[in-house]
């Protein structure tokens, strides 16, 4: 299986790659830094074709689109929330969502049972509304909204799209409180990806494999 992962620098896409690789599959990743197979700011168009160009004619089986950012953490109402962040957040969370699987999509079709998987949040739902974030809500609000979509767009060619909670996981974005490791988000996503299919196509699931309400 050859797994194409965004934003594998780190944190859970970085884990995600290793679990793949471990098990003997073919990954690419990409990072903004260069650490990854491919150098690739998800936010700056011009770089989808280093993408393109390195998967040439290559099959893609499972495209994670993980790359993401939170940089409104702890705005206040009255004084925060930049109208720059909305921008870079929306660049990365929900266009480069759109663009990786717009640049993948021909690699795609050329597998036999093709998925993407949308890393989305929790904070993204109309169940979970407490305030606050409001840039990075939205954003992942519109990433959800992409997918499912997607989801009906993309079922004619056969391929099944799937959206998910990774839980609040110990990273830089989600802080040294929160409720699980990198290592167990990356295990259970990588079993939620695995059950994802044609039957599946447009679930909204937690890490741990719970349908999550909207």
């Amino acid at each position: 299986m050859h797994v194409l992962i965004t934003g594998t620098g780190r944190g859970v896409g970085q884990a995600l790659a290793q679990r793949y690789r471990d098990a003997g599959d073919a990954v690419t990743g990409t990072a903004r830094d260069g650490s990854a197979e491919v150098a690739l700011d998800v936010a700056v168009p011009a770089q989808f074709s280093q993408l393109s160009q390195h998967l040439g004619d290559r099959a893609v089986d499972l495209l994670v689109c993980n790359a993401g950012v939170y940089l409104d953490k702890g705005h206040a109402l009255d004084s925060g929330y930049d109208p720059a962040l909305w921008a870079t957040t929306f660049a990365v969370n929900v266009t480069g969502v759109f663009l990786t699987v717009q640049a993948a999509l021909p690699n795609l079709k050329r597998a036999a049972q093709p998925k993407i998987a949308i890393i989305s949040s929790q904070m993204a739902t109309q169940t979970n509304a407490p305030g606050g974030s409001y840039i990075y809500r939205s954003s992942k609000a519109a990433a959800l909204n992409l997918g499912r979509n997607l989801a009906v767009d993309l079922r004619r060619d056969g391929i099944a799209v799937g959206i998910y909670h990774p839980g609040w996981v110990q990273t830089d974005m989600g802080g040294s409180a929160a409720a699980i490791t990198v290592d167990e988000a990356a295990a259970g996503l990588v079993e939620r990806f695995a059950a994802l299919s044609m039957g599946t196509t447009g679930c909204f699931e937690t890490w741990d494999g719970r349908a999550h309400p909207l």
